[in-house]
């Protein structure tokens, strides 16, 4: 895209993918890349940031960032880690907190005629988060902010554009975070703000048209948000050369197989089902790991769309609903130092011998961003408001090996649980919900009769990325009806419970 843009460049913190969906929500393009890979600084870019990180800048092996074609040259933010690297690199002083610095703070002394604290009160709540403290500024180097504990929470550098914060505009916490953002970014990078959901599709149709010119390309569709998004932007670029697959492997949700191919009549897309449940299910057998399972039901996935797109004659391309918080959490993000959450089998790459090549349309946006660009299309809003769904399907939320049994049993208890939350009007306040069927038998009483079956787990989260989540405040008598109704109507449950824990520490699905 040829388009002005935010670089960040990732030290490793957690905190680095919220600062582009702050810069993204101002309606402001920007790419993450490693430290320790500055791409080209043309004049499309229009400033720079710098993350926080997980290290200290005074270990000996602590990330280090070339900033010569960038300080003093374009506009420059440094946020908590980058504001102790800049003062500790150009001749201040970096020492341990002697105090814990970490959550809430208020700003005690706010400098309002600097661009960057412009319609930032004084006493408003910001987010620290660091172990270290600035002791010590260079001669060049101005406080810019104070809060009672940290006298250097931000300074600039005379005759510089380069400012330094060390506590996070970017989290919710810091109340006037977005208004800072802004003032870096508008006041005094010169940003346009032109980046919206009408600019990504036209650009994106358009690089999708040089990219891939007059081939063929297989998409595989799920029903879900990001398949149909991906498909739509591809349909308006290529047309009939897009081919979609849609692929019952045996895991979806109950009736999920045939209303999914009914959504898509009338869309124009060229969808084709099929019904492989049985050989998912069979490489499946025996097998507990969920990273195995992962592995087992992508390797799968790949063997039929490469039967499947080998009937389609000159395919060339192989398109993918992938979007970001796949990537960060499949390979890291944009190959920096943060680690490895899970793996996907719709991230990074596919086999030689399938002689495709891989178009992800949606590999930048977060899951909020690909529903407005979805809304921009016109897509329906019952499609743009379904809730997340594993690729692995119902294999991850089954905990232990795999079989047709527990699938059914699981679908069952899933229906009740979707369906109830949609009747009651709960569904679209929840980001995303589902089953969990547990490798635990627990004794129950029927009647007059002791039973010795399976619990299950409901899960349902609040959140805007996937991210970070939050369990859902669900009413008691809601889930005092749903729990009767699984138990009386589903065979082989005795129990329910409800998971209540947040991610992080726990992770969404239970894999």
């Amino acid at each position: 895209m040829n388009h002005e843009k935010i670089i960040i460049l990732d030290f490793g913190s957690q905190y680095t993918q919220l600062i582009a969906r702050r810069v993204r929500e101002l309606n402001i393009y920007c790419e993450i890349y490693p430290f320790n890979k500055v791409p080209l600084i043309d004049e499309n870019v229009k400033a720079v940031v710098l993350s926080g990180s997980p290290f200290s800048v005074r270990d000996k092996n602590c990330p280090k960032v070339n900033l010569e074609e960038i300080k003093n040259k374009i506009p420059l933010l440094a946020i908590c880690y980058g504001a102790q690297y800049l003062a500790k690199n150009f001749g201040g002083e970096v020492l341990p907190s002697k105090i814990r610095e970490y959550g809430r703070a208020n700003l005690s002394y706010v400098d309002n005629s600097c661009l960057l604290f412009s319609e930032v009160s004084k006493n408003s709540q910001v987010w620290m988060s660091h172990g270290d403290t600035i002791s010590e500024l260079p001669n060049e180097f101005d406080v810019i902010a104070s809060t009672k504990d940290v006298r250097v929470a931000a300074y600039k550098i005379k005759q510089e554009k380069t400012y330094a914060i060390q506590f996070h505009p970017e989290v919710y916490h810091s109340v006037d975070g977005k208004q800072i953002l802004q003032n870096f970014l508008v006041r005094i990078a010169g940003c346009k703000q032109d980046w919206t959901p009408t600019t990504f599709v036209k650009d994106t149709v358009n690089n999708l048209k040089k990219i891939i010119l007059n081939d063929k390309v297989v998409l595989g569709l799920s029903g879900g948000v990001d398949s149909t998004v991906a498909a739509v932007l591809l349909h308006k670029a290529i047309g009939d050369k897009l081919f979609c697959i849609f692929v019952d492997n045996g895991l979806l949700r109950k009736g999920e197989y045939e209303s999914v191919l009914n959504q898509y009549k009338g869309m124009g897309l060229n969808v084709k089902g099929v019904d492989a449940k049985n050989s998912f299910l069979k490489v499946l057998s025996g097998i507990t790991d969920p990273e195995k399972k992962r592995k087992a039901i992508g390797n799968k996935f790949i063997d039929i769309f490469d039967s499947e797109a080998k009937k389609i004659r000159d395919v060339k391309w192989l398109a993918q609903g992938t979007i970001y918080p796949d990537v960060i959490e499949s390979i890291s993000a944009t190959g920096g130092p943060s680690a490895t959450i899970k793996s996907h089998h719709n991230v990074g790459g596919l086999p030689d011998f399938m002689n495709l090549k891989i178009i992800e349309p949606l590999k930048s946006l977060f899951k909020d961003e690909v529903r407005r660009i979805g809304k921009s299309m016109g897509i329906e809003s019952e499609i743009l408001g379904r809730h997340p769904y594993p690729g692995p399907g119902l294999s991850i939320r089954i905990l232990g090996d795999v079989t047709e049994e527990k699938v059914r049993i699981l679908q069952e208890v899933d229906h009740i649980f979707i369906s109830s939350l949609k009747k009651e009007g709960l569904y679209n306040s929840v980001w995303q919900a589902g089953a969990i069927l547990l490798p635990v038998l627990s004794v129950g009483v029927m009647g007059d009769e002791r039973t010795y079956e399976n619990a299950v787990a409901l899960r349902a989260v609040e959140s805007t990325d996937g991210m970070t989540a939050d369990w859902v405040h669900l009413p008691y008598e809601f889930l005092a009806n749903v729990s009767n109704e699984i138990i009386n109507k589903v065979k082989g449950i005795n129990r329910v419970v409800y998971d209540i824990s947040s991610k992080p520490p726990a992770t969404i699905e239970w894999e």
